[in-house]
């Protein structure tokens, strides 16, 4: 089982990210659980949303402890201590303007999404594409599961815009071509 959570604020779209990302995983063939986490209910509040991603039926429907992958929309959420929740070969992708010589840990890949979502959205909202980055270093989120799932969720050129921004984030992160 894939496990990841989000930390982002009220109203950046972790949880819609978490829900795109496990829509994507059913379209490949896999099973999910998108649930978020919500603290005080306002803009700006720190949350958190979990994805799981399975090929057997998910039945754990807790808070992940234990992550493949973190994922930090606001990097003033980001603190060391989260790398102990992550699994051995686990990664933290975040959105940061800092660079990767920044933090101690290899695990740890950072990514300046909202200087591209500005270019591309007119707006800082990163959460189409951090899966751009996620999608570039894990094998089984592909593409074109992520396009269908960002075309369900969102209509027209709000759409349009956000799979721009997953493909410029998707090619920068190593991405494997369009597949």
């Amino acid at each position: 089982m894939k496990e990841i959570t989000w930390y982002g604020r009220g109203g950046q779209g972790a949880f819609t990210a978490s829900r795109i990302l496990g829509a994507a995983a059913m379209t490949g063939g896999f099973k999910s659980l998108a649930f978020p986490s919500f603290g005080p209910e306002r803009r700006g509040a720190p949350i958190r949303a979990f994805t799981r991603i399975s090929k057997d039926r998910i039945v754990d429907r807790s808070i992940v402890r234990n992550n493949d992958y973190i994922i930090v929309l606001d990097d003033t959420l980001y603190d060391s201590a989260l790398l102990k929740s992550l699994k051995e070969n686990g990664r933290l992708l975040i959105n940061t303007n800092r660079d990767r010589n920044y933090f101690d840990d290899e695990r740890v890949l950072p990514g300046d999404i909202s200087s591209y979502a500005e270019q591309i959205l007119k707006r800082p909202i990163v959460n189409i594409g951090i899966l751009g980055m996620l999608a570039a270093v894990d094998p089984d989120i592909g593409p074109g599961e992520i396009y269908k799932a960002v075309t369900e969720y969102m209509s027209g050129k709000v759409a349009d815009n956000n799979i721009m921004l997953f493909d410029m984030i998707y090619n920068t992160y190593g991405g494997r071509g369009n597949d």
